[in-house]
C-alpha cells in the first residue's frame, strides 16, 4: 500500500508499537482471505478512516476499517459490536 494507508516501516521492516497492532493487521489480512475479497476492498475502508480522522493513530485507524468491513459484509451488527466492545479496549 502507498500513500497514507501505508504501513508504517523502520528500516524496511513493517513497525508494530504495540503487539494489538500486529494483530489487527493479521485480523485484516484473514479476513479478506476468508471471504475472498480484494485486499482493495479493506484497503478502501481504511483510507477512508484515516481520511475522517487524520490524527487518530495508524492501527486505531485498522480497527475502524476492519469494523466497517465486516459489517458491509454483513458479519455482525453496530448493536452487537456496541455489546462486545468494553468500555475500555484491552490489548488484543
Amino acid at each position: 500500500m502507498a500513500g497514507a494507508a501505508a504501513l508504517p516501516r523502520d528500516n524496511g521492516e513493517i513497525a508494530f508499537a504495540a503487539p494489538w497492532e500486529g494483530r489487527a493487521v493479521a485480523l485484516a489480512l484473514a479476513l479478506v482471505e476468508r471471504l475472498g475479497l480484494s485486499w482493495d476492498e479493506f484497503r478502501q475502508q481504511l483510507i477512508a478512516a484515516i481520511s475522517e480522522m487524520p490524527e487518530r493513530p495508524y492501527y486505531e485507524s485498522w480497527a475502524v476499517a476492519l469494523e466497517r468491513l465486516m459489517l458491509a459484509q454483513h458479519l455482525t451488527t453496530r448493536e452487537e459490536l456496541d455489546r462486545a466492545e468494553p468500555t475500555e479496549r484491552p490489548v488484543l
